[in-house]
């Protein structure tokens, strides 16, 4: 708000003019998203749009100036390096820019771990779905993540319990890279029991988040970290999801960006796949079943193909239908001489000599050595 007569102004020469302390202070103005900041920045930068806001030059909608402090941004800088995180923003080679597809990116990132956020991004996938979820969900969202990885995706999640928890933990298993994005700040891991997790994704890793040092996690903070994650992956998976889900937020952000979802069904007695189905239904995600299918969905057009899926082949399959119908008119058990197999055909008795030289070289018919043929048996 502009500063009233007696109310003192901050000096121009307080405030940081370096973009990216600039972007790191503005983020204690206000909530991440609020459009009205998103725009002041791009037509002007932070470090003006800062100056302008805390000297009460400027107003904009959801951004308090009063909030600013110098001492708060020092100790936000100090607390970042003794955690050793690192302050990411749009410019630096580490950017992801797949989130600039996003309405509303954020003004910077928090990155905890050696993971480079750039890299991820360029071959990726979101693996999310129910925090309470079936022990089918676990299992499968472990599996496809150890499979995703094989591939050469990174997996990217929330750090929840169920889906997310064991989507991370699958990759960890076979020491792929992982990235767990937070709702809250760099120094707030949640859920607490799920801290030795994070800090195993922060070792080999990253664990990422918009939100400042000591921002607690709520509601709508998920809601908006959910956007991140669906904008730094090539695609997203929900594997369970009830009708309310949250995972179901993360798949219509991506749906919003134009990346490809896909869903995992479960039993349609489930109403912990009941989401999922539902997003099927309506056509916003295609059905995946395992990490190929997957790879082929999110991965290079032409190169992530998924293998065609076939039964079981059998010597049948290659006959034509005239030595399909004769096999089917061999006997199982006894011999049947040529004529009568002739005559149970409806061909002359010469075809069906060379039908049946063609059956046993195919392995689908055996003779007794004179005149009778039968269905060979099993080897």
């Amino acid at each position: 708000m502009s500063a009233g007569a007696g109310e003192p102004r901050v000096r121009s020469a307080e405030l940081p003019t370096d973009e990216r302390i600039a972007r790191i202070a503005l983020c204690r103005l206000g909530e991440p998203g609020a459009t009205g900041l998103h725009e002041a920045v791009a037509r002007g930068g932070a470090a003006h749009t800062l100056s302008r806001i805390v000297r009460g030059d400027e107003e904009v909608p959801g951004v308090v100036a009063g909030h600013y402090s110098a001492t708060r941004l020092d100790d936000d800088l100090r607390h970042t390096a003794q955690l050793g995180a690192r302050v990411v923003i749009p410019g630096d080679p580490e950017w992801p820019r797949p989130l600039d597809d996003l309405a509303i990116p954020p003004l910077c990132l928090w990155v905890l771990g050696p993971a480079d956020l750039a890299e991820v991004s360029a071959r990726s996938v979101a693996i999310v779905g129910a925090r309470s979820s079936t022990s089918y969900g676990s299992q499968l969202a472990a599996d496809l993540a150890v499979g995703m990885c094989e591939r050469g995706f990174a997996v990217v999640s929330g750090g929840a319990f169920g889906i997310d928890g064991a989507a991370h933990r699958g990759v960890l298993a076979v020491d792929g890279v992982t990235v767990a994005v937070l709702a809250g700040g760099i120094d707030h891991f949640y859920p607490a029991s799920h801290t030795q997790l994070l800090r195993a994704i922060a070792r080999s890793g990253a664990v990422v988040t918009e939100q400042p040092p000591g921002v607690a996690p709520i509601g709508s903070r998920f809601l908006k970290r959910n956007r991140l994650i669906a904008a730094l992956t090539c695609g997203t998976v929900v594997v369970e999801a009830s009708l309310r889900s949250g995972s179901l937020n993360t798949a219509n952000h991506a749906v919003a960006i134009h990346r490809p979802v896909g869903a995992v069904p479960g039993p349609v007695t489930s109403m912990q796949s009941a989401g999922c189905h539902e997003m099927i239904r309506e056509g916003k995600a295609q059905l995946v079943t395992d990490a190929g299918e997957i790879a082929e969905l999110t991965g290079q057009f032409g190169l992530d193909l998924a293998p065609v899926k076939r039964g079981r082949s059998r010597g049948l399959d290659d006959l034509d239908p005239a030595d399909r119908a004769l096999y089917e008119a061999l006997p199982l058990r006894a011999y049947l001489d040529i004529e009568s197999l002739s005559r149970a055909v409806g061909v002359a008795s010469t075809t069906t000599r060379y039908g049946l030289a063609r059956l046993e070289l195919a392995g689908c018919a055996e003779t007794d050595g004179l005149d009778g043929w039968r269905k060979a048996r099993p080897r």
